[in-house]
């Protein structure tokens, strides 16, 4: 039995769970410190949804992002993890039933996601979801920082 709910405050046991849970989803972003998560359960624009197992702990966690364009309310799912030990146990499916409940409940006709390929069995779940892929291209414009983007030094 999962049960997913929204988190409204940031405690310690949620920070000990994104400390967990980000490093299996990104290798190259890491875990919210509690002032950011602070940001993300405070901002009106995100919906943190987490799911707890039959013991109560923290096994995943997904964010709805929402927001208003001139064409409609637009609602995007992103960063869906679910730890590795609670895997095919019917996790990811209840997060995202929940964040499409949640943004058809706002009035979002439509909720995009992004999954990488090699994520087989997670686009295997969203496809029997309900999931469509579009024929759209994904751009990606990295801003500047302290590190230069890869391939951006001189040529070799």
């Amino acid at each position: 039995m999962v049960a997913v709910t929204e988190c409204t405050e940031v405690t310690d046991e949620l920070v000990e769970a994104m400390a967990r849970l980000v490093p299996q989803l990104s290798s190259s972003s890491p875990p919210p410190d509690r002032s950011r998560l602070e940001q993300i359960v405070a901002s009106p624009a995100t919906a943190l949804l987490v799911a707890r197992d039959e013991t109560g702990g923290i096994v995943g966690l997904l964010t709805l992002v929402s927001f208003r364009i001139p064409t409609g309310l637009r609602t995007r799912i992103e960063d869906v993890v679910v730890d590795e030990r609670a895997r095919s146990k019917g996790v990811g499916l209840a997060l995202n039933q929940a964040a499409l409940e949640m943004a058809r409940d706002m009035g979002a006709a439509s909720t995009d996601l992004t999954s990488r390929p090699s994520r087989a069995a997670a686009n295997r779940l969203y496809q029997k979801m309900g999931f469509e892929s579009r024929d759209s291209n994904v751009y990606r414009y990295r801003h500047a920082t302290s590190e230069p983007p890869p391939g951006s030094g001189p040529a070799q």
